[in-house]
């Protein structure tokens, strides 16, 4: 018998029962973070395809690692310093006893990524403990904020011709459930290329100039022999969290993510590139048994989902249009790729 599947466009993990998620972000609005609280039990996994991650605490999500059990991820702006709001998240777990028992003691595990986000804030956008603690405590089950929030606060695409010819990126997400399978994406598009649509269409990415919405098509200017070497190298990230209600143990979450960054691939060109961190983290709380490669391909259609909820939830900044201030001329005449 064929089940049918639902989908949820504007979903997130929280839809998978027990995990919670919260934003954080600075009154300006131009970096913050992102939380996903797990259930007990929940075993991890990651695939890391990006040349350029910003990371703390992901190694004991790779096999061969003694770490089977994990609290929560953070996904947070700010470069290598937006790593400091971890902390807040540990400390809201360690007042809760959650964590791994290490003798007399509880160490929470927090795996962490981050995106850059630093010249939107003049360099002084820097989530700290503080805020990974407000995002903690804003935790909670219901309908997920999108767009400019949290970790997607300050994040572009299409950064080509450099930042003033970029779009706004953002956060989004999207569920999915098949019987009483249950599976929740959300994602910080931060990414170097260009968004396309269903139809491969450029929706949001590098414009041709700072005051055009035109725009470029960075795979085809690659494509025909162009070079841009003045590229900083940690400039672009995609982070994705995949929650799932699914049994899988580590080896298995991380084939999981591995086949989820299809989701990155069928909606940014180019991605994986050497000046992206694109990384995909897999959650799961272990109650449902599930066939390894329908989870995969499941897991690349949420994730990709939820990279054009991102974008088309985002809202532009000063200088930064976003994909629905385009949209007109992208239903006209768009940039089709592929």
């Amino acid at each position: 018998m064929t089940r049918t599947a639902s989908w949820h466009e504007h979903g997130s993990p929280a839809q998978v029962a027990g995990f919670l998620v919260g934003h954080a972000q600075d009154p300006a609005g131009r970096t913050g973070c992102t939380v996903v609280l797990c259930p007990p039990g929940t075993m991890g996994g990651m695939e890391a395809r990006g040349s350029a991650a910003g990371t703390r605490q992901t190694d004991g999500l790779l096999p061969g690692h003694m770490v089977e059990e994990i609290q929560a991820v953070l996904l947070t702006g700010g470069s290598a310093f937006g790593l400091d709001a971890a902390g807040g998240v540990q400390a809201f777990l360690e007042d809760r006893g959650q964590g791994v028992q290490a003798g007399d003691y509880r160490v929470p595990v927090v795996p962490t990524a981050v995106i850059f986000d630093l010249p939107l804030s003049q360099g002084q956008g820097r989530p700290d403990k503080a805020m990974g603690l407000a995002a903690c405590q804003a935790a909670n089950a219901g309908p997920m904020p999108r767009g400019n929030v949290g970790a997607g606060s300050g994040a572009t695409v299409g950064k080509l011709q450099g930042l003033p010819a970029a779009c706004k990126g953002g956060l989004g997400g999207a569920s999915f459930s098949l019987g009483s399978l249950r599976m929740g994406a959300l994602a910080v598009v931060n990414a170097f290329g260009d968004v396309l649509d269903e139809a491969g269409s450029i929706i949001a990415g590098a414009r041709r100039q700072a005051q055009s919405h035109e725009f470029a098509d960075t795979a085809a200017w690659f494509l025909a022999g162009n070079q841009r070497r003045a590229f900083l190298p940690s400039s672009n990230t995609t982070l994705a969290v995949v929650a799932t209600n699914a049994r899988l143990d580590k080896v298995q979450a991380c084939k999981v993510a591995a086949l989820a960054h299809h989701g990155l691939v069928r909606h940014i060109r180019p991605v994986h590139t050497v000046f992206d961190g694109d990384l995909i983290f897999v959650l799961a709380s272990g109650q449902v048994e599930a066939d390894l490669t329908g989870l995969g391909l499941m897991a690349a259609e949420v994730v990709g989902r939820a990279v054009l909820d991102g974008v088309r939830s985002a809202h532009s900044l000063p200088g930064l249009p976003a994909a629905r201030d385009l949209r007109p001329l992208a239903a006209g005449a768009a940039i089709r790729c592929g």
